[in-house]
């Protein structure tokens, strides 16, 4: 069972989808994202999967319960897609050629544009989960996207703020912060031609770090193909220094963070976050009581510190990244 429910307190919507109660959790007996299974093609190097057990589906089933006049019940009506980075098992996006990385984002791109002409849908996002610290059900390399039939909160506060600085201003928010951060230096971790990777100076996660385009871009779908290719080449570093901070692999949550597909949102700056919850080769941040009951985060880490630890990790340039 499937539905949206209004939660009036905090004025957003609420998921529930029950059937992913009982979806398979690192099986050991064979990977179903893995060539040979039978659920794939015996032959990929990309490969777009519908999510056996989706959030949200197409069409959407009816509510089980009837809303009332303080909250309002709705279909989850969307589309939720695996994508598979490559047919090894064992490899993982930061070890992926510079050929490979063009395949995973020409996907990315497409995917983009064929769901932003979903009637039903509002927003698409584009995310990976990575480790088992995050909770990743399936260990094979892969990310995923989400269509979602509203805006969801995050993105509609970043919104508001971006569209409120912009009336103020007449500038972007992104734009600003972007111009700070590589003023200041002091918590860049990598740059191309095109992106900046840098641990945010209001970082909540330990070795948080967000990539911003230098060009002002809404979504995927305006970059050139070489900016496409450099911000490929900019995810491959971060997750590569991730790797190489400790010896480990890393885990975070990536998420792409764009413009709703309806109405007009000049003001918005596409960017990409990186939120790690490890903060030390052997500790993990938990979201406990303060943070998740006040929306308040605790970070344990100071930005400069882990910008100055990631900036000096291997990959340092360009030139060893791809070497």
């Amino acid at each position: 069972m499937s539905e949206l429910r209004w939660n009036p307190v905090l004025a957003e919507w609420v998921a529930t989808a029950t059937h992913r109660q009982h979806r398979p959790v690192l099986p050991r007996d064979g990977c179903p994202f893995c060539p040979g299974s039978g659920r794939v093609p015996d032959d990929y190097d990309v490969h777009l999967y519908p999510n056996d057990f989706p959030a949200f589906s197409s069409p959407a089933p009816k509510p089980a319960v009837r809303g009332n006049r303080l909250s309002a019940v709705g279909p989850l009506e969307g589309f939720c897609d695996v994508v598979l980075y490559h047919p090894d098992h064992r490899t993982s996006f930061c070890r992926l050629s510079r050929a490979h990385l063009v395949k995973v984002m020409d996907l990315w791109r497409k995917r983009f544009s064929e769901l932003k002409r979903e009637k039903a849908v509002r927003y698409v996002l584009i995310f990976e989960n990575r480790g088992e610290e995050i909770g990743v059900t399936m260990l094979h390399p892969h990310g995923q996207i989400y269509a979602f039939p509203f805006v969801p909160p995050v993105l509609e506060k970043e919104i508001a703020s971006s569209r409120a600085h912009f009336r103020r201003t007449g500038r972007c928010l992104f734009c600003e912060v972007l111009r700070s951060e590589r003023r200041d230096g002091k918590r860049v971790v990598a740059e191309n031609s095109s992106f900046t990777a840098f641990v945010p100076f209001f970082a909540r996660w330990p070795y948080e770090v967000h990539v911003y385009p230098r060009r002002h871009r809404a979504t995927l779908e305006e970059f050139s193909r070489a900016e496409a290719e450099a911000l490929a080449e900019i995810l491959k570093w971060v997750t590569l220094k991730f790797d190489n901070l400790w010896g480990i692999a890393f885990p975070y949550m990536m998420l792409f963070h764009q413009a709703p597909v309806r109405g007009r949102h000049a003001y918005f700056h596409f960017h990409v976050e990186f939120y790690t919850p490890r903060r030390s080769p052997k500790k993990l941040k938990y979201l406990a009581g303060c943070e998740t009951g006040s929306g308040t985060f605790l970070n344990d880490t100071l930005a400069e510190h882990s910008a100055a630890e990631l900036a000096g990790t291997f990959p340092k340039t360009r030139k060893e990244l791809w070497r």
